[in-house]
């Protein structure tokens, strides 16, 4: 009776357990069905990606084309008027009138200053007074002379008679001849009052500050009331322009590319108060002096433009491009075509043809395959260079770039050396 009693209990028990590790399998069968269903969609995705989304090759190409190729130099300057006058003073004295401003037109020999004129009118006045001073000295030695002459003429008569001694006729002669270079010295004296007074005149007519040209005042240094001190430096009063319709851009030019600059050089240039216009002109000289600042050396280039509605004005800074080459319609292919060069594992070194590594070269696709066609570049405009020799075309493409490839697709692309 107790082992049936066991039975039954043990029978009693033995199924809830049972139904427990079915739950168990059935979880685990469940987890490993989405596990499989999540990597079988992960693969199709990638599957299709690769189907639909082929390998990029390792390497970017452009095709070659036909256009213009124009090298060019930039550079910056200072607008000037191509002559400048500087007006100064050679007389010393306070400013008693400004006949000139700013902006205003003048005629050569036009007045545009006064310095008080007195002290040197009274310069004037003395040295005309002390000329005729010199003339009246003149005159009355002139008479002693005369006097000195018919003296000893009468007495060279009266010798022959022995009314006279000789001693008396040598003294007559000696007072002659003193009374000549009496004459002879007044005679320079006056030449000497007359550049006296010359320059007394001189220094009086420079009290009046004149343009020396036709022009158009540009800078006044100078009022009303200042004193001008021209003891040891002609001071400056005005700047005057000859043509503001004529007018140059100063520039300075690397030395780097000084070398491709030459007179009559077509130039185009902007300045910042009309940024959306461009001016035009050309090299007008070339200078052969350096100017060397903190190890740095340029040269001296003069461009000439026409500045007939006066839009320029002295002083601008302009910014400059020098055209100094100019193909038109050539082939032409990127800079970075020239500089370009496969790694070394997609290269096939097998290729038995000679190839000069030290020339320039380009490489090329086509039919698929890669080449390494030699090239003669031509001028370059910093982007573009024009190919002058070398077996291209238009519509070939040439290799720019390389990629970061897997091992797989770079075992598909083959680069020669030709």
């Amino acid at each position: 009776m107790d082992g049936s009693v066991e039975a039954r209990v043990s029978g009693e028990v033995s199924p809830p357990g049972l139904k427990h590790g079915g739950r168990k399998r059935l979880q685990r069968l469940s987890w490993l069905l989405a596990s499989g269903a999540i990597i079988s969609v992960i693969v199709l995705a990638v599957t299709w990606q690769h189907v639909a989304q082929p390998d990029r090759p390792p390497f970017e190409t452009v095709p070659v084309g036909r256009g213009d190729v124009i090298r060019q130099v930039a550079a910056t300057g200072t607008v000037n008027p191509e002559l400048t006058i500087i007006v100064g003073s050679y007389v010393s004295g306070p400013i008693t009138e400004i006949r000139c401003d700013y902006n205003t037109v003048v005629k050569a020999g036009q007045v545009c200053a006064t310095i008080d004129p007195r002290s040197y009118q009274t310069a004037v006045n003395q040295d005309s007074a002390n000329l005729s001073v010199a003339n009246a000295q003149l005159k009355k030695d002139k008479a002693n002379l005369d006097y000195a002459r018919l003296n000893y003429e009468r007495n060279s008569r009266l010798i022959g008679s022995q009314a006279v001694s000789q001693d008396t006729v040598d003294i007559a002669r000696s007072l002659a001849d003193q009374a000549e270079a009496q004459v002879a010295l007044d005679e320079a004296t006056i030449e000497q009052r007359k550049a006296e007074l010359s320059a007394a005149l001189i220094n009086l007519d420079y009290t009046n500050i004149r343009s020396p040209v036709d022009g158009v005042v540009v800078s006044r240094n100078v009022s009303q009331g200042q004193t001008v001190a021209a003891s040891f430096q002609t001071p400056t009063l005005f700047l005057i322009a000859t043509d503001l319709t004529r007018m140059q851009v100063d520039t300075n030019i690397s030395e780097s590319d000084i070398g491709a600059i030459r007179t009559g050089e077509a130039v185009a240039f902007s300045v910042d108060a009309f940024p959306d216009r461009t001016f035009r002109g050309k090299v007008k000289q070339v200078r052969q002096s350096p100017q060397t600042v903190q190890n740095v050396v340029t040269f001296d280039a003069v461009v000439s433009i026409d500045n007939g509605d006066l839009a320029l004005k002295p002083g601008m800074t302009a910014s400059l491009i020098i055209t100094t080459d100019h193909e038109t319609d050539v082939l032409r292919v990127p800079n970075q075509a020239l500089r370009f060069e496969p790694k070394d594992a997609l290269v096939n070194r097998t290729v038995s043809q000679p190839f000069d590594t030290n020339g320039t070269h380009i490489w090329v696709e086509r039919n698929g395959e890669f080449s390494a066609i030699p090239a003669k570049p031509g001028i370059s405009d910093g982007s573009y260079t024009a190919i002058d020799e070398g077996n291209l075309q238009a519509g070939d493409r040439v290799v720019v770039a390389q990629r970061l490839p897997s091992a797989d697709a770079s075992a598909s692309f083959r680069f020669l050396r030709w």
